[in-house]
């Protein structure tokens, strides 16, 4: 007979009674009998109502007391960042009611859609990690072993400083602890340089193009700096053809912001607007239905296939028109200041990460090693040429 062993657990805020042997399919048929009994992968046993009969059965006294939830054990490896159903079945109920309350937070302080959906995800991987325990309860030491191994298994700098913010906010403005981060450091971020197409790269790209939709979506996007974002939301109310302006609306941080409209761009989308069938009526960029705006994840899908038709080898995005654009401007002797707001940005340090990759002064600093060997260099061009010549005469 296998042994068993019996624990009265708290297991998603409810007392039942935990049931664990070894794998043994007699035990498995007589346990599947006991009403309301069902079997934990959390847990890795089966658990059963905490009633008076079963606790009797079990060997239990009336008054014993329900076990603590612990801090469940970190997994071997990160949880998947979706919250899917699977997801949620590792969520306890409580922790399912934090979540709400955060979201519902979200909402109230008008934060935008895709920053609600990041920090849900993130906040859903603390959860998922927690498992039965009470996310209220975690204490600043907690929360950095918990980051500690989330780096250990390979999250990013970026994705931690995301995963933080989103923590910070489920703790300082759903809980309002205050100064509960301050112990917690952040790691430093790479100072990664932004990853750009030169100009014959972007002419190859665009001469790629056949459909004028894709080749008026990816003008306007380089020809005015704009995320993918901004480029799928514009509306045709936003070209203006008089003034010769694009007006970007509540794009990042709310913000909103005029850009020039390029000629050619303007000619483009003419061409667009009267070729297209459903002709757009509100967003300038449409789905096949005509009414609601062209998906982020089409647009950027236009742009790898445009990539890749033109031969480009590079690791570059969507995102990469926009860096390019910044680049271009700066090598053509556009003041950084006048970028800054040409990009929306809100810091000017942001914009001038470009300054590193503009090549307009880098190609003319001569390399202190051509200097050192001037003299010998022209030597050998001068003996190089003499021996061509002798070969030639033999």
């Amino acid at each position: 007979m296998a042994a068993l062993t019996y624990k009265i657990v708290l297991h998603r805020s409810k007392s039942c009674i935990l049931v664990q042997f070894e794998v043994n399919n007699a035990w498995n048929k007589r346990i599947q009998a006991v009403p309301g009994a069902k079997w934990s992968k959390t847990l890795r046993g089966w658990t059963i109502p905490d009633t008076p009969e079963n606790r009797s059965k079990c060997g239990f006294k009336l008054n014993d007391v329900v076990l603590k939830e612990q801090v469940a054990p970190l997994p071997e490896k990160p949880v998947s960042p979706k919250v899917t159903k699977e997801a949620l079945c590792l969520i306890s109920e409580e922790n399912k009611r934090e979540m709400q309350k955060f979201l519902e937070q979200l909402t109230l302080k008008t934060y935008s859609p895709s920053t609600i959906r990041t920090y849900r995800n993130e906040f859903a991987q603390l959860l998922q990690a927690l498992r039965l325990h009470n996310v209220q309860a975690l204490q600043p030491a907690q929360l950095q072993r918990y980051l500690l191994w989330c780096i250990k298994n390979g999250l990013k700098e970026n994705s931690v400083h995301s995963r933080l913010n989103a923590l910070k906010f489920y703790f300082e403005q759903v809980l309002h602890r205050d100064k509960f981060f301050f112990e917690i450091p952040r790691p430093k971020k790479p100072a990664q340089l932004p990853k750009i197409l030169n100009e014959t790269e972007l002419k190859r790209m665009f001469a790629s193009l056949n459909n004028i939709k894709h080749k008026a979506i990816l003008f306007t996007a380089y020809s005015a700096g704009l995320r993918v974002s901004e480029a799928v939301k514009l509306r045709i109310q936003d070209i203006d053809s008089k003034r010769m302006e694009i007006f970007v609306q509540r794009a990042k941080g709310k913000k909103d912001r005029v850009v020039n409209l390029s000629p050619l761009v303007l000619d483009v989308l003419r061409q667009y607007m009267l070729l297209q069938k459903p002709r757009p009526v509100y967003y300038l960029f449409t789905n096949p239905d005509g009414s609601s705006p062209y998906s982020e994840r089409s647009a950027q899908k236009i742009f790898q296939m445009a990539r890749n038709a033109a031969g480009i080898h590079k690791d570059v995005s969507f995102h990469s028109l926009r860096h390019s654009f910044a680049t271009h401007l700066l090598e053509k002797g556009i003041d950084v200041k006048y970028i800054k707001e040409l990009l929306g940005h809100f810091d000017i340090r942001t914009t001038e990460r470009y300054l590193h990759v503009s090549k307009e002064k880098l190609v003319n600093i001569v390399s202190p090693l051509d200097s050192l060997y001037e003299e010998e260099k022209q030597l050998w061009i001068t003996d190089t040429n003499n021996t061509k010549k002798r070969k030639e005469g033999h």
